[in-house]
């Protein structure tokens, strides 16, 4: 087999990596009410099966990026893969809450040593920008659409089967790539000797933590509650403490070379700012969908199919021809300006809408948006990074993108429910043609709507930001590198 065949086989078992790590995010999502009345556990501690996996997978990601250039790529594959199954066959059999959250916080853990280890050894596998162009595109389609193939793939599982097999079904995904680690991935272990920076690793794991935990914990108490600033602060407080330490530390966990890239940093700005903006997708349609035009969990799946295949069409087309020669800056702008277009469409959305004409071209238009920023962003930001870096560049890149969605869900869930309860404070019209019960219950759905609206205007907001910032951070044509992108050993 030549080499270019095997790097396009590489990019496949990478791809299914990615795509197993993004979907289980949101593959849960739909299956918790039938875990909950299999298991009998409270309405309140069903975040905890989204908050386990998001703070275990959030903390450590800095760690297991470093960890991939220290084992090599193929070694942090193995690990991750084989952890991610077992953690999944394990949640898969729970039969009790404690063991259920206890797997979904290990899936974390070995997605944090899965995640940058997949994309590190992407982008140092590829170095001729055209094939770089094409094969980020692929990555980064999978990756946009992840959460909406989530939720599909959720629904289909478990209408056709059961719960458990939102689990189970990393098992076919993780043996399936396991194998193709073995075949097609190289090692890409790092030339230098060098040791864990042991105090970083406790500044940022702890800081990365409690910033993600805070943002959590808007979600189920409010803004206002001690705990949620608490947490929120000693974050901020441990993360700026760590960027002094990578300073001084002789093999830093975070290289800070890696951030002061311009290309790369306008790259993460996108990167973060799409991830908060895209839950006004995810969260609020998803519930749009289900509880006001009464989809079912698999009919909500499928609706989000044309969101998918316009992420691909915009990725696969337009960044994979023009990335190579024209560089991000064209591309992740318009890609801003283009999903700020979407979320204003979705502002429009009516208790009795029809899926053609009100929510399909939002879904396209978003779609198209997403496909220009996330294949070019993540290119980009770990383009021309030193081979002994690249791990520490992916985990950057999915650490931006994790701190990104957990602030997301937080504020935009926060936004939506405070201005819905608002609304339904304001007594509506009385009318003699319908009963009072039949005239609250529009009401609610009225202000349930109009709580969905803002947030949609707020992530239109973000995206809108993220146009200007972009535009004013990257560049066109190529990046320029750190240093030799050296081949991997």
């Amino acid at each position: 087999m030549s080499s270019s065949d095997r790097r396009w086989w590489a990019l496949g078992v990478l791809s299914i990596t990615q795509l197993m790590v993004a979907l289980d995010a949101t593959v849960i999502n739909i299956a918790l009410p039938h875990a909950q009345r299999d298991l009998h556990f409270s309405l309140a501690n069903r975040q905890w099966l989204i908050t386990a996996y998001a703070l275990s997978f959030g903390s450590l990601l800095l760690v297991g990026g470093r960890l991939s250039d220290l084992w090599g790529r193929r070694t942090s594959l193995y690990v991750g893969l084989t952890g991610f199954a077992l953690a999944s066959a394990l949640g898969g059999s729970a039969h009790s809450f404690t063991t259920l959250v206890t797997a979904r916080a290990v899936q974390g853990v070995f997605g944090a040593v899965l995640a940058p280890a997949a994309l590190a050894a992407l982008s140092t596998t590829f170095g001729d920008p055209k094939e770089r162009a094409r094969a980020f595109s692929i990555y980064g389609a999978i990756g946009a659409s992840g959460a909406a193939i989530g939720l599909l793939l959720g629904g289909a599982l478990t209408q056709w089967a059961t719960w458990r097999w939102c689990l189970f079904i990393n098992l076919v995904f993780a043996a399936i790539a396991i194998v193709g680690v073995a075949l097609f991935v190289a090692g890409g272990k790092s030339e230098h000797e060098a040791s864990l920076d042991v105090v970083g690793t406790l500044l940022g794991s702890a800081g990365l933590f409690f910033v993600v935990y805070g943002f959590a914990h808007a979600v189920t108490a409010s803004w206002g509650n001690d705990v949620t600033w608490g947490s929120l602060v000693i974050g901020v407080v441990l993360l700026v403490a760590f960027v002094r330490w990578q300073q001084r530390s002789k093999h830093p966990l975070l290289p800070l070379r890696l951030i002061i890239n311009r290309v790369r940093g306008g790259s993460l700005v996108a990167l973060f700012l799409t991830s908060i903006g895209i839950f006004g997708i995810t969260l609020f349609l998803a519930y749009y969908l289900q509880g006001t035009l009464g989809y079912s969990p698999l009919r909500t799946g499928v609706a989000f199919l044309p969101l998918v295949g316009a992420i691909a069409l915009s990725a696969f087309i337009a960044s994979a021809r023009l990335l190579a020669v024209n560089g991000p800056r064209p591309l992740v702008p318009t890609g801003m300006l283009l999903s700020l277009m979407g979320m204003v469409l979705f502002t429009k959305l009516t208790p009795h809408a029809d899926y053609f004409a009100n929510v399909l071209p939002g879904l396209i238009v978003t779609g198209l948006g997403l496909g220009l920023i996330f294949a070019p962003a993540i290119a980009s930001a770990t383009a021309g990074v030193r081979a002994s870096d690249a791990g520490a560049a992916s985990a950057l890149v999915n650490s931006t993108q994790q701190v990104g969605g957990s602030m997301g869900v937080a504020l935009l869930n926060t936004i939506a429910v405070s201005v819905t309860a608002r609304a339904n404070r304001v007594p509506a019209a009385l009318s003699g043609q319908l009963s009072r019960k039949v005239q609250m219950h529009n009401a609610a759905v009225l202000a349930t709507l109009h709580g969905y609206a803002v947030a949609f205007w707020w992530a239109a907001g973000f995206f809108g930001v993220g146009a200007i910032l972009t535009f004013g951070l990257l560049e066109s044509g190529v990046p320029e590198h750190d240093g030799d992108l050296a081949a991997q050993s």
